[in-house]
């Protein structure tokens, strides 16, 4: 067995390279699920703080971009997203200065899997620099050209790497770091996985055992050990980021029907919820003389997070648990305040505010401040489809863009 001296040395070595730049995603970009660093949050300053009673104006609409709940991945110029079409997963691109005209549109594979009654895939394309990530419904991990849409390399995750996709289909957006790739086909053989971003060739397997759920993968660090985290059909888990050893888990947050929500990290602590009943947990993670343990230091019901996401900002976690939006003390979880009127909601932070998209359609503004719920405006969308409103709002360029099925809105959120 390794020292956790020679562990430690290896995982340094490894970090620099881990670390390099991804690509020229820069600025008001918003290149992958989450945004730039998988947390929701938005750097872009000088945003309406409260909108007009009928909303914030809206630009332009697009259509085209088929059945599903992608999110959209922006860098540039250029949108993308993922949706079915003509009997068929496809990948998008949309010209933002065209008012979201189709710039190539390229199937990846045939609608096998119809999402156990919400068809449609749900990842969000990851971009780096001149290539794009993505994971269909089916398990089709591709990486595709961003200027034309051509497909560079291919797996199944089914087939490739022994994977189970979940009940509702894979759902996970695949983690670019550094030199790979990361995704989560699960089951005993590749729980998780490490690719070469450049030509998909395996670089380890983490033999973890767990299977599959719908959340996806983030970066955490304890001490010189870097890690990936995820929420599985069983539970929170660590991996080393070096290798994919297996270091430790922390079952409580995941639930037996669907673990949805990506975890929040803050220094050595990560917390996980899910829904059905279940809620949410922070744990210590830390490296004893037998390995890594996750202690946790408090469970709630108060953050039953079905797949809306958690906003960690100033000591603060906002989510929807259930039908009802909370601001949880992130030290001891105690609520500082819970409102219904905003639905059950998927959250994004930008400027100081919550931007909250209720399931059913409409959009809220809210002050991110944990001395109480202020509400600093309300809309309902235009064209609303029969689905529900579950892709998550993106803000890139001072422009709100909300993704309904086969519509794509864009508002401008810039303040006055």
């Amino acid at each position: 067995m390794k020292s956790v001296a020679l562990r430690r040395a290896g995982s340094l070595c490894l970090l620099m390279l881990l670390l390099a730049p991804a690509g020229r995603a820069v600025g008001d970009d918003w290149p992958a699920w989450r945004g730039p660093n998988r947390d929701g949050i938005c750097a872009e300053t000088g945003l309406l703080q409260e909108w007009p009673k009928d909303g914030p104006v809206l630009l332009w609409k697009a259509q085209g971009i088929g059945e599903g709940y992608s999110g959209p991945a922006i860098v540039g110029d250029r949108l993308y997203t993922m949706g079915d079409r003509d009997g068929k997963e496809w990948v998008f691109a949309l010209d933002l200065t065209k008012e979201g005209k189709q710039v190539w549109a390229t199937p990846i594979g045939a609608i096998r899997h119809k999402g156990s009654g919400f068809p449609g895939p749900r990842a969000t394309p990851s971009i780096d620099g001149d290539r794009l990530y993505t994971l269909g419904i089916n398990g089709d991990l591709v990486c595709m050209k961003v200027d034309d849409g051509s497909i560079l390399w291919r797996h199944d995750l089914v087939k490739d790497f022994g994977g189970k996709i979940p009940n509702w289909g894979y759902a996970e957006s695949p983690l670019i770091d550094g030199p790979w790739v990361v995704c989560t086909p699960g089951e005993a053989k590749a729980t998780m996985v490490a690719l070469d971003k450049l030509d998909g060739k395996p670089i380890w397997q983490s033999k973890a055992g767990d299977p599959a759920a719908y959340a996806s993968i983030i970066k955490f660090q304890v001490g010189d050990v870097k890690q990936y985290v995820t929420l599985t059909a069983k539970g929170v888990i660590g991996v080393r980021a070096s290798d994919g050893e297996f270091l430790w888990r922390y079952d409580k947050p995941a639930n037996k029907t669907a673990n949805c929500t990506t975890c929040v990290a803050f220094r050595q602590t990560v917390f996980g919820a899910s829904a059905y009943g279940t809620g949410g947990g922070l744990a210590w993670v830390h490296e004893t003389p037998d390995g890594f343990v996750a202690k946790e230091l408090y469970f709630t019901k108060k953050m039953q997070n079905h797949h809306g996401g958690m906003i960690l900002r100033d000591g603060n976690l906002y989510g929807s648990s259930n039908n009802e939006l909370n601001c949880l003390n992130y030290r001891d979880g105690k609520v500082r305040w819970s409102s219904h009127e905003p639905g059950k909601c998927s959250v994004l932070y930008a400027d100081g505010r919550i931007y909250c998209r209720d399931e059913k359609g409409p959009i809220s503004l809210v002050e991110a401040t944990p001395e109480g719920y202020h509400l600093k405006g309300r809309f309902d969308q235009p064209d609303r489809s029969h689905r529900e409103a579950w892709p998550h709002l993106v803000i890139a360029g001072k422009r709100l863009f909300v993704r309904d099925q086969d519509v794509l809105l864009c508002y401008d959120v810039a303040g006055k």
